[in-house]
């Protein structure tokens, strides 16, 4: 254990004052990492906290909750438990129970940095585990970026100090400090990739090779070393980031595969998906760039997808279609997420400006609202002209990602204001000296 504190402090993964959340599942890795942390609060001035997820999964797991529970009081820290139903989660999703169980858990995780009660969370991953992930990645098909392996911080918030620190080094630490831990006996059932790794792949190659992981994680290090320096020469000004949703120019997929593929990655961290992307996906959505027609889209992991919008690609996660809107027609201001924040006034200057349209509101009837599109709506165009809804904002080149969340005033099923777009015939000033503005800012 003695590469811990170098390698916390040579990766900055935690400053004074930090509350760190600890993982401990009960074995002996997380075991080991909360009485390391737990011993050294003062020499890093932290305050260490346990936390356990009971995942649900086995009927004694109780003994592994009462086992961290007594080591944090032990160490006289706080400790926090939760369960969570994995083989729920994994049903629901439609995946695998190792990931409804790891979903599950980071869901946790994420709640408790959310309500700041920890700024930090440590988990015990070490050599050996880094290993394995990196060969479960190839397996996979992921590309240079699981060849990588897990980063020591992900997201300025998951740490993992002992990234560096071999299975021997652990047990060791653990027979010196007398630290008492739980075998999970789902461990030695190989229908789990991870164990079938461990137990069987791992277990024949060193054999012959026992150095192997060692070999393995320096073969990351190198990789991760030439896929720094290449993306940072790889560009993506014209990248354009909206929250958790990313427009990118299908010109960009013309570039050689090594540049298209760091380029997504990068595009891909920065709306906040970190995981499960693997080069199959890479692939499929420069396919869709490149030869997808308009509309067409694909889904991905992490509740994502891509679809092609014109002259952009645009990746977002499916969750910000989920928002619903039901605002009365009056003057004031209201905020759509993944729109922007639309500001009704009444006005006597009608000058033409970018993003404000202007309606005689007395013609607008009392009922009317802001909501979304819904079906059989229909727009009376400027100039004349019925057409459905849907079609106007075809015939205006509006993404269809982004038709069901702009903003329309409407009555039943006519609308009278598109925001940001136009407004219909039907409320067209005619010599009145004050009318609405409708404003749109992004």
């Amino acid at each position: 254990m003695e590469r811990i504190e170098e390698f916390i402090k040579e990766n900055k993964m935690i400053k004074a004052g930090d509350v760190i959340g600890v993982g401990v599942s009960g074995g002996s890795d997380s075991m080991a990492l909360l009485h390391y942390l737990a011993e050294n609060q003062n020499k890093f001035d932290i305050e260490v906290v346990a936390i356990h997820v009971d995942h649900g999964i086995r009927e004694n797991s109780y003994m592994d909750s009462d086992l961290v529970r007594a080591k944090a009081r032990e160490l006289g820290v706080r400790f926090y438990k939760f369960r969570i139903d994995a083989p729920k989660l994994a049903k629901e999703k439609g995946v695998s129970l190792e990931t409804g169980a790891r979903d599950g858990r980071y869901g946790v995780f994420k709640a408790l940095i959310k309500k700041g009660l920890v700024d930090k969370i440590a988990l015990a991953h070490h050599m050996q585990d880094q290993a394995e992930t990196i060969l479960m990645h190839i397996f996979r098909g992921s590309g240079v970026s699981g060849a990588k392996g897990m980063e020591p911080i992900r997201d300025g918030i998951y740490i993992r100090p002992m990234l560096t620190t071999s299975k021997e080094e652990i047990m060791e630490y653990i027979a010196l400090n007398r630290i008492d831990y739980n075998d999970d006996y789902t461990n030695d059932d190989n229908v789990y990739n991870r164990n079938f790794v461990r137990n069987v792949l791992m277990k024949e190659v060193t054999k012959r090779w026992p150095k192997a992981v060692e070999s393995i994680n320096n073969f990351a290090q190198a990789i991760k070393e030439d896929d720094e320096y290449i993306s940072a020469h790889t560009y993506a000004d014209a990248v354009m980031i909206d929250g958790k949703v990313a427009r990118i120019p299908t010109s960009y997929f013309l570039y050689e595969n090594p540049v298209v593929v760091r380029m997504l990655f990068k595009t891909f961290k920065r709306i906040g998906i970190t995981y499960d992307i693997e080069r199959k996906h890479i692939m499929a959505i420069k396919d869709l760039a490149v030869n997808g027609a308009n509309g067409k889209r694909i889904y991905l992991p992490f509740e994502a997808y891509a679809v092609k919008e014109y002259d952009y690609l645009t990746i977002a996660n499916r969750h910000e279609d989920e928002i619903t809107l039901d605002e009365p027609f009056k003057c004031g201001e209201f905020e759509v997420k993944g729109f922007g924040k639309v500001i009704v006034r009444r006005v006597k200057d009608f000058t033409p400006r970018e993003n404000v349209l202007f309606l005689d509101y007395r013609k607008v009837p009392k009922d009317a609202t802001w909501r979304f599109r819904q079906d059989g709506d229909m727009f009376e165009k400027f100039g004349g002209g019925s057409k459905k809804l849907k079609s106007y904002l075809i015939d205006k080149k509006i993404p269809q990602r982004q038709r069901g969340t702009l903003p329309v005033l409407a009555s039943g099923n006519e609308v009278y204001a598109i925001a940001g777009v136009e407004i219909s015939d039907k409320v067209k000033i005619e010599n009145v000296p004050t009318a609405y503005s409708i404003e749109v800012v992004k």
